[in-house]
């Protein structure tokens, strides 16, 4: 049932290709969408964890920060276009009788592409709503198990045996009288259709086998269209890096066109760049587009070594995807770093122990992570906060917007296979909430960088996340304080 929900959605969502092939890419290997917004007077904190295939089912969790909240409903739209203001009826979530302010619930997901989960709050103070962006795509094709498939095979072969026999039946026996004979001529009739039945029977079992065969290898390729695509790198002039992506599909490049991605944080591309293997060293970068879809960075100066690549783009659709790569670099010779670019050096990931909740800041601050007692656990939304203090060990009355948000965290696994770049809004790109809203993408953060210029900002900031998987990790903070991006780091371990 799931294989056959899964085709049929495909062939319905054949128009949403495209927008599957941007989706994977985004925050990689951490496909679950994280949210932190104001649904009117009620303020959530939205989980939407997505299913492995499409069709398929996405398990919604919301928490309210108060609780005043008597009713959550779901319900799944396109993220823009005419599907945008035609919901279908809403999911009503099923409140915990434990926890009052936490409610779940399950929807399916129908169609590929930019999509968005309308979440609905009613409640004492009247009725909110906010959307959060979820870009809907297939992670894996599911393998039928093999009780089920011996049982399915056994029933095809029962029932073209049954449609031979029941031909050959009816031109044998039809027409004759209780207890006749079966004259030979009819007998030889029977044989023929029974022999003509069983090559037509064959041939629609194999007409059958190929359009299966043909559709799941179509829907494979989708898959391998929406893993990352590859981060092709060419250094010029000794410290010019070029950047191109090469999708793991031959059709990936004449689909994706890195010349129509739109600004996020008011930056066409946000690229990381961490020394490989310790993560001692980080770069956070913002190349320009050039000709042809590529993006030139003139690069800082760099300590030779390879470098591990991520590189965050967001599709005119409002999906959001990573390129991946690794890079060897000379020693560089290069500019100083200027306007949001920012770097940070210090201890591999592992020299301290796991959990060390202080990060010394190049100003003579530091930052303290207000961690809870429990242990890290994978597959549980948290709230990551993490204060600011000058050098007299005071909270920070200096933070200010950096590109719009109150900070920045990149979490990283040390094996690489983990990479999300998450805001105090969550792992939701700005322009994708944009376009939610709107119909059109554009610098929606630039509003909310005004309103956090003009009103103090607290020397606290917290970011939405769940750990994808157990392993260990390192947590990229960044900040701006009087005019200096500061940069804290954390080593974490997940059971």
């Amino acid at each position: 049932m799931i294989k056959v929900r899964r085709r049929i959605g495909k062939m319905v969502a054949w128009p949403f290709a495209f927008a599957c092939a941007l989706s994977l890419g985004a925050h990689v290997g951490s496909p679950d969408v994280f949210y932190e917004g104001d649904a009117g007077p009620y303020r959530l904190v939205v989980t939407v964890r997505m299913p492995q295939v499409i069709p398929g089912v996405a398990e919604i969790q919301v928490r309210c920060a108060s609780n005043d909240v008597s009713a959550i409903e779901f319900v799944p739209m396109t993220l823009s276009g005419p599907g945008s203001k035609f919901p279908p009826a809403p999911d009503l979530a099923q409140q915990s009788k434990e926890d009052p302010q936490f409610f779940s619930g399950r929807l399916w997901l129908m169609e590929f592409g930019a999509l968005k989960v309308r979440v609905t709050a009613s409640g004492a103070k009247g009725q909110g709503e906010l959307s959060v962006p979820v870009p809907s795509f297939a992670q894996r094709s599911l393998k039928m198990a093999k009780p089920l498939g011996g049982l399915l095979a056994f029933l095809v072969l029962f029932l073209a045996m049954g449609a031979i026999f029941i031909a050959g039946a009816a031109v044998r026996e039809a027409n004759l009288e209780p207890g006749e004979a079966v004259p030979p001529a009819r007998a030889r009739r029977a044989r023929f259709v029974m022999g003509f039945t069983a090559i037509a029977v064959a041939g629609i079992l194999y007409l059958g086998w190929a359009w299966w065969s043909a559709d799941a290898s179509t829907y494979g390729r989708y898959i391998n269209m929406a893993k990352p695509p590859a981060a092709e790198t060419t250094l010029e002039n000794g410290n010019r890096l070029i950047l191109r992506a090469k999708g793991q599909d031959p059709e990936w490049s004449q689909l994706v066109k890195l010349e129509e991605v739109i600004p996020d944080h008011h930056h066409l591309m946000h690229l990381f760049l961490f020394s490989m293997p310790g993560m001692e060293r980080m770069w956070h970068l913002h190349p320009e587009r050039i000709e042809g879809g590529a993006f030139r960075e003139e690069l800082p100066g760099m300590p030779a070594g390879k470098y591990q690549i991520f590189a965050d783009v967001v599709s005119k659709t409002g999906n959001p995807w990573t390129m991946v790569g690794t890079v060897e670099l000379p020693g560089i010779d290069g500019q100083a770093l200027g306007g949001d670019d920012s770097a940070w050096s210090g201890n591999a990931a592992g020299a301290r122990a796991a959990g060390d909740a202080v990060s010394l800041l190049s100003d003579g601050g530091r930052m303290v992570w207000l961690r809870r007692k429990e242990p890290l656990v994978a597959h549980r939304p948290m709230s990551f906060t993490f204060s600011v203090e000058d050098k007299d060990g005071k909270p920070t009355s200096d933070l200010e917007p950096y590109m719009g948000m109150a900070g920045h965290a990149e979490f990283v696994s040390k094996d690489w296979s983990v990479f999300a770049h998450v805001h105090p809004a969550g792992s939701v790109p700005m322009a994708a909430l944009e376009l939610g809203r709107t119909g059109v993408s554009s610098e929606s953060h630039a509003g909310m960088s005004m309103a956090l210029a003009n009103r103090a900002m607290p020397s606290e900031v917290s970011f939405p996340y769940g750990f994808p998987r157990a392993g260990n990790y390192r947590i990229f903070v960044q900040v701006k304080c009087a005019g200096k991006i500061e940069t804290g780091v954390f080593d974490a371990r997940v059971e």
